[in-house]
């Protein structure tokens, strides 16, 4: 839907729509562009390379004094550095790099079938000062390194994710230095793709579809890769449309209503495993101190459920994986009937088509204000975390292959629901809630597939799917 963002409000304002065939209840999140982004172009895409991403959680060194540490990938060399497992380290585990004063972080070993790209994910240490840092790369076993990309200022004490365009066939190796100010600084999550055999929109191998490459393994791609619906950001200025990017998901927070905006993902077999369901619900230990963190017992004898939106079986790789999921800014006040009801129908065929050889880009969220749950209408729970009238979800279905964005044709499978927030719809087939994506951005004023042509979303947005449910 082109024309609707020409009318939205300057950033933090918040406005309510109405829908013809819906409750007109809406929010408008704030941090929007008055007109609809450009499509980006994603870079080549390929095939992890063999041990990546690393995460550093098989690894221990406590000491910043020089030395080798055996990780998942390999042997690494860290110099003014140590494997962090603070309260203050930024992580998406357990455990990241912490680099001081001009530290350098190697790998001793060479990935031997090259890199298309690099994405590493960064932030400060605690409540350190901002400060700088590059990406150097080696092709002849270390023996001379030159710069990749430009450098990085890294300022949030939340993980943002950096990505460096590669394209070097054969053995090379790399190293990341800390070249500039007082602050201490975490990396996790340091993700190499081997050399792509796609140029130029052709490939080798299989076929192309507007720019993009069909075929190959499952791999695990930008949880954003459809694009930031609400333009959201790292920075406190903007405390109800705050970026969280994190490696299993990336949202947009709503410090007011203490809910996520909507929350991103993609979804292949590449996510998936056999690690068992978390049993805990966690804090968000990532927001910016004095925010308020909501936990498990604001839900407790409320009638609502725990309700996630990126759910627990789409990231089922690992104990560690799926323990994220179950973190607080995951979460959303759900009827019962809603969230084991329609809601996680959808869920599960979502997960059926990922199995049968497609990846997805999905989105959801809440939307109104006021849902009832088992023991009534509620506006908001304990210390003001806000009830939704009702949850949406947009999901992009997509054959496996890279360039995903540049895949998406107005054939594109896109599917779209909103389902209320009450007890009424238990027994009913998600299939009887599907909307347009159109409907979707009236609603909400997001912006949800904005790496796509915009032509091409004019034709998917406006289409109600009628595909199978199960």
């Amino acid at each position: 839907m082109r024309s609707f963002f020409y009318h939205l409000r300057a950033p933090t304002a918040l406005t309510l729509l109405g829908l013809a065939a819906c409750t007109p209840l809406a929010d408008v999140a704030p941090g929007l562009e008055a007109t609809r982004p450009v499509a980006q172009s994603p870079a080549p895409a390929a095939i992890a390379a063999t041990g990546f991403p690393e995460t550093f959680e098989s690894g221990s060194k406590t000491s910043y004094a020089v030395a080798d540490v055996t990780l998942g990938s390999g042997s690494w060399k860290l110099d003014n550095a140590l494997i962090g497992t603070s309260t203050s380290d930024a992580k998406t585990g357990t455990k990241s790099v912490r680099v001081t004063a001009s530290g350098i972080v190697t790998m001793n070993f060479n990935t031997t079938t090259g890199a298309s790209t690099v994405a590493v994910q960064h932030a400060v240490y605690g409540a350190d000062a901002a400060a700088s840092w590059q990406l150097w790369q080696s092709v002849n076993n270390g023996s001379s390194w030159t710069q990749v990309g430009s450098t990085v200022t890294s300022s949030s004490t939340a993980l943002q994710t950096s990505t460096f365009t590669v394209n070097v066939s054969g053995a090379i190796r790399f190293q990341i230095r800390k070249v500039s100010g007082t602050g201490r600084l975490n990396f996790d999550n340091f993700a190499v793709e081997q050399f792509s055999t796609t140029t130029g929109g052709g490939t080798t191998g299989g076929g192309t579809t507007g720019g993009g490459t069909v075929g190959g393994p499952a791999t695990r791609d930008d949880n954003m890769g459809m694009g930031n619906p609400s333009g959201a950001v790292a920075n406190t200025a903007s405390p109800d449309n705050y970026l969280m990017n994190k490696t299993m998901y990336a949202l947009s927070y709503n410090r007011s209503k203490a809910t996520p905006n909507w929350v991103s993902w993609h979804l292949s077999t590449a996510w998936k495993g056999g690690a068992a369901r978390s049993s805990s619900f966690l804090t968000d230990q990532t927001l910016p101190s004095g925010w308020y963190r909501v936990s498990t017992n604001d839900y407790t004898n409320s009638g609502f459920d725990r309700g996630h939106m990126c759910p627990s079986d789409d990231r089922d790789y690992s104990s560690a994986e799926n323990q994220v999921t179950f973190t607080m800014t995951n979460i959303i006040p759900q009827a019962p009937a809603n969230n084991q009801g329609p809601w996680a129908q959808l869920e599960t065929y979502c997960r059926t088509l990922a199995s049968a050889g497609n990846e997805l880009y999905i989105i959801s969220g809440p939307g109104g204000s006021g849902g009832a749950g088992t023991n009534g209408s509620k506006t908001v729970l304990t210390n003001g975390v806000a009830v939704p009238n009702y949850t949406w979800k947009v999901a992009v279905v997509l054959p496996i292959g890279t360039g995903d964005a540049a895949r998406v044709t107005s054939a594109t499978r896109v599917i779209a629901i909103r389902i209320p927030n009450n007890q009424t719809v238990q027994s009913t087939s998600w299939g009887q809630y599907r909307v347009s994506v159109d409907q979707i951005e009236s609603l909400t004023g997001y912006n949800l597939l904005s790496a796509v042509t915009a032509s091409v979303q004019d034709v998917v947005e406006s289409r109600i799917d009628a595909g199978p449910t199960q």
